[in-house]
């Protein structure tokens, strides 16, 4: 749910709010008895109160504006499970001039100790810092001295350069909370458009008018006081295949439209997307660098020697780039120094590597562009208007004659045309240095196929011998080969993978395809498995879901107010037959299934049956979306149940007489 407001309408109201913070160590015998079932009887820990404030502050040192933010909570752990939460991770962020500082850090455990609170006071020396990356600095501590009905309590005070953002609150998380409140304080110079985003709604919304809380060149100015309100929060449940929690849990988002100077001009931070444009394409750290075709001038006929096609030669590009280049794991939609630079020293960041790629493929005659995009894990970007700060990964875009490829060579294991998934989330902007910006799905290219065949044969003594072929592509084929690659030949990856297989030995293997990314990944094993001891031979079970057996439904929640988003379609294929030693007779075996998502959403198919002496099996799990809406979830969770149950059944062969 969007909530759109706007500053310039509280100014106008005029209510009485109650707003204030909680006396540190007030702890109280109702903070140790609160009953979990009043919101969540599974919850491990609960949030009995949590405060923060924000506003603008004149630096009296610099003279510099600055956010100043302090936040202060207190938590009711339950059980062991709960300790979690009182391992405290803070973020900050800087830029080449500017950062944000942590002080007045404080935290306690408060544990029930004969009729009396006893304070356990965190020591300064278990507070470290850990350099995340460039930009961002993790604050880290863990509060001492924890028990099973601890109440802990932290607070601090945050100073930020950022005025842009103001400072976003998260009403939810992932344990409950009893109340969480958000009072800020906004001068009456700053416009900012406030969006609340979520499935729950505020209990409370209350604002009055500040006189005075901000002097500037001697002037006084007044603010917004404006105080957030949300109780009873339930926590947010965190499943599989999701993008970012941030698009999804209930939060307060700010974002500065304009200042009203002093000197009565005006000045707008709500950009148009013709003013980004022309800013991105005169940066020198992007523009500059989709325009240094110079860089590959020379190398472009070495690289696409033999290349007959438009499309030859962009492989051929690509799979340069992606030798040459090797990522240094930090993300970016901005070059780190400059391409030539990342050439030399064959390293760079994402969009070192990316725009090196654009500039590559220009130096080549093909059309290309830029593409920045927000990864899943960084959360959806506005579209309203442009947001730079929404944005933190930069891809490339070639034109083929009627066709289009999106492009990221920081991952030399996936095909030309295949995006990483951490890429696939909603939309991006294609940046071009002639035209207007535009918008572009990011959606995966290929669907993850995967299928299993299965040819043997049964001994007397109850065991399976055959081939198992596996045949992958995609983000399947993606994932296994870099399984693989993790170890130092293909014959280590087997030897490890057979001592992680209970029932099945590898006997022999043959790996094909490994290096060849734009073809299918096949597998080869020879194997042996035993189904049963060999002291029944006239009678026994034998269960034929051993490859890839569903045994835990991935959806447990009564409701999801998210989508669940595979990042891809998906076609998986098990094919089995098994060659019996002699006659037998089928008394039972798993049921014929043949069911349907709604919408042509997937389907689930399951035949088994005995031919003569031939026992098989064949299955299809299909997923035809790569999203399904919040609405189809309870779909999804009874489509996995069935099958769940039906794979709880075996086959039953009797000796035939």
């Amino acid at each position: 749910m969007n909530k759109a407001l706007t500053i310039l309408f509280l100014l106008f109201l005029s209510l009485t709010t109650h707003a204030q913070s909680f006396n540190f160590g007030a702890i109280t015998y109702d903070d140790y008895e609160f009953d979990r079932k009043k919101l969540d009887s599974n919850a491990n820990a609960i949030v009995l109160k949590e405060f923060g404030t924000a506003s603008i502050q004149r630096d009296d040192n610099t003279g510099s504006l600055e956010l100043i933010f302090e936040h202060h909570v207190k938590i009711k752990i339950y059980n062991k499970e709960g300790f979690k939460e009182a391992n405290i991770v803070i973020p900050t962020y800087k830029d080449e001039s500017r950062e944000e500082t942590i002080s007045d850090l404080k935290a306690s455990t408060f544990n029930y100790v004969n009729n009396n609170f006893v304070e356990t006071m965190m020591d300064r020396k278990a507070v470290f810092t850990e350099n995340r990356s460039k930009y961002t600095r993790l604050t880290k501590f863990t509060l001492p001295n924890l028990k099973e009905g601890s109440v802990i309590e932290y607070s601090y005070r945050l100073k930020s350069p950022n005025l842009f953002n103001f400072k976003t609150w998260e009403f939810q998380s992932n344990i409950p909370k009893v109340i969480s409140e958000y009072l800020v304080y906004i001068p009456g110079i700053y416009n900012y458009n406030v969006s609340l985003r979520g499935f729950q709604k505020l209990t409370d919304q209350k604002a009055e008018l500040s006189k005075e809380c901000l002097r500037l060149s001697g002037v006084a100015i007044d603010c917004s006081k404006i105080n957030y309100v949300m109780k009873n929060i339930p926590a947010f449940i965190e499943e599989d295949n999701m993008t970012a929690p941030s698009n999804f849990k209930s939060a307060i988002y700010f974002e500065l439209s304009d200042v009203q100077n002093l000197n009565g001009a005006k000045t707008s931070y709500t950009k148009t997307w013709k003013d980004v444009d022309y800013e991105l394409s005169s940066y020198k750290t992007l523009g500059d660098q989709m325009k240094r075709k110079d860089v590959f001038k020379d190398l472009i006929p070495e690289i696409t020697k033999g290349s007959t096609t438009d499309l030859d030669k962009a492989k051929a590009v690509y799979n340069y780039i992606k030798k040459q280049i090797k990522w240094n794991n930090y993300y970016g939609k901005y070059s780190e120094d400059n391409i030539k630079k990342a050439l030399e020293n064959r390293s760079g960041n994402v969009a070192d590597i990316n725009l090196s790629l654009i500039a590559a493929l220009s130096a080549a005659g093909l059309d290309a562009e830029a593409v920045i995009l927000s990864t899943r894990d960084n959360g959806t970007v506005n579209k309203l208007y442009p947001v730079m700060s929404d944005f933190n990964y930069l891809v490339a875009k070639v034109n083929l004659a009627d066709k289009s490829y999106l492009l990221d060579a920081t991952e030399p294991l996936l095909p030309f045309g295949l995006l990483p998934l951490r890429c696939i989330n909603d939309q991006g902007r294609v940046i071009n240095l002639k035209k207007p910006s535009y918008w572009i799905d990011l959606k995966a290219s290929q669907k993850t196929t995967t299928s299993y065949i299965l040819m043997g044969k049964m001994t007397t003594e109850g065991k399976i011998i055959g081939t198992l072929t596996t045949h992958t592509m995609g983000y399947a084929a993606y994932g296994k080969r870099k399984d693989i690659l993790r170890y130092s030949s293909p014959d280590e990856y087997v030897e490890k993978l057979d001592e992680r297989l209970t029932r099945i030995k590898i006997l022999d293997h043959q790996i094909s395809n490994l290096d060849s990314v734009e073809n299918s990944l096949i597998e080869k094993y020879e194997v042996e498995f035993t189904i049963n001891d060999g002291t029944n031979k006239d009678q026994f079970y034998f269960s034929p879901f051993f490859i890839n057996t569903i045994s835990k439904n991935p959806f447990n929640l009564n409701e999801r107010t998210y989508p669940v988003d595979l990042g891809a379609a998906s076609d998986e294929r098990i094919i089995i037959n098994v060659l019996l030693p002699e006659k037998y007779q089928l008394l039972e075996k798993p049921k014929d299934m043949a069911i349907a998502l709604p919408n042509a959403g997937g389907r689930y198919l399951l035949q088994t049956g005995l031919d003569g002496t031939t026992i098989s099996m064949s299955q299809i799990l299909q997923f035809n979306h790569a999203i399904y809406q919040p609405e189809e979830y309870l779909f999804l969770k009874e489509f996995y149940s069935k099958i769940i149950q039906n794979q709880k059944t075996e086959f039953l062969l009797k000796k035939a007489n």
